[in-house]
């Protein structure tokens, strides 16, 4: 027998890489993608997506763009809220650490005396005067929490999320607070076209900065504990 002409009719194939697939079957064996027109919401969104776009991200986008809607919704009436209660109030700019109680220069007087009785000790040196403290000083913290990747350093880190540059670094960054809030430290953002050691045109969202793979490793597994199942660690060479 030949080969079946293609088009034959009760072929399927799948929307996203074109494998033919069987009838009932619920997930394509070539690409992953879910098969059928699907039931729940974030199926329709995501089949809406597909025949807009190119490239679809995945169904974590949906929770991701609804907690930035909530989130946005949510200051902007807190803004409106706090300037109806508190038009006239002064802002006081603060940053974190322990609050400290302003310090007066101690303020100093001078007697002129007639007369020194014979024997009384004295001082010798230039007359002091009232001083004023400098102000303190801070060192801003990294945007968000995020830290920089630092210049011509080598290591290991726990790749979290590769973005691809077309959905923007605002994304990016959004996914690297994500992984602050589920509890992951040294988060950042780097881009892996200024890397050799990673394929260009991501924006790859990382978590720590280790000497060996071993320790990345370890990193690794606690990574995904926090829901970072696809989480792997990377060698970061210049």
């Amino acid at each position: 027998m030949g080969t079946p002409p293609e088009g034959e009719p009760g072929e399927r194939f799948c929307r996203r890489c074109g494998a033919p697939h069987d009838a009932g079957q619920e997930y394509c064996l070539e690409c992953g993608q879910r098969l059928g027109p699907g039931t729940t919401l974030i199926d329709r969104l995501g089949n809406a997506w597909r025949e807009r776009f190119a490239w679809y991200p995945g169904d974590w986008i949906w929770p991701v763009l609804f907690g930035l809607v909530i989130a946005v919704v949510g200051g902007v009436a807190a803004i409106l809220v706090a300037g109806a209660h508190n038009g006239n109030a002064t802002l006081v700019a603060t940053h974190q650490g322990r609050v400290q109680e302003p310090v007066a220069p101690a303020v100093t007087a001078t007697v002129a005396l007639p007369t020194v009785p014979r024997g009384t000790p004295t001082v010798s040196g230039p007359p002091q005067t009232p001083t004023t403290p400098p102000p303190a000083t801070t060192t801003p913290a990294p945007s968000g929490g995020l830290i920089v990747w630092p210049a011509n350093r080598e290591g290991w880190t726990v790749v979290l999320e590769s973005v691809p540059l077309g959905a923007g670094r605002a994304f990016a960054l959004s996914r690297a607070r994500a992984a602050l809030s589920a509890g992951l430290t040294e988060v950042g953002v780097l881009n892996s076209g200024r890397y050799s050691s990673l394929h260009p045109g991501y924006y790859v969202v990382f978590s720590g900065i280790y000497p060996s793979q071993s320790a990345a490793n370890t990193a690794q597994s606690a990574a995904a504990a926090k829901g970072f199942a696809a989480a792997y660690t990377r060698q970061i060479v210049h």
